[in-house]
């Protein structure tokens, strides 16, 4: 349906999104953003005022509707218009480096403190007595300030 064959009536209820959705869809190109707000205005009826007011409203809306694209330069158009160009670099240079430092390490040669490194032998603070903790007294800050 054109948005010209719609009533006043049924536009009013439609959201910004939806009208520029109209709007881009039967001029065929892309656009800027305030001339495609302009274009919702106008069909609304709204001051020009309005424009100025509520542009970064419009720009959010834009933005998180996932029907729109912004393009280069602040040209707006439908998604559908547009493929999804999605670029996976493949750096052979740093799997090479990553090869590289494996072997790099291979060629350094294991030692028996490398195998055991989560345990100290020489570590005997596991092993308190209890009969050490005996005299330990708890104070509390009401009794650490009456001393």
């Amino acid at each position: 349906m054109k948005l010209n064959e719609i009533p006043k009536e049924e536009l009013e209820l439609m959201g910004y999104d939806d009208i520029a959705l109209l709007i881009l869809q039967e001029s065929g190109k892309k656009m800027k953003l305030r001339d495609i707000f302009e274009r919702v205005c106008k069909v609304l009826g709204l001051p020009e005022s309005v424009v100025d007011e509520q542009l970064m409203d419009f720009f959010e809306l834009m933005s998180i509707n996932k029907k729109f694209i912004m393009l280069k330069n602040g040209f707006w158009d439908l998604q559908t218009r547009h493929k999804l160009d999605i670029v996976i670099e493949d750096d052979e240079e740093d799997e090479e480096e990553l090869l590289d430092e494996e072997e790099d390490l291979e060629d350094i040669p294991d030692t028996e403190e490398d195998e055991d490194i989560f345990y100290d032998k020489d570590d005997e603070t596991d092993d308190v007595d209890d009969d050490e903790l005996a005299d330990l007294v708890v104070i509390d800050a009401e009794d650490e300030a009456n001393m």
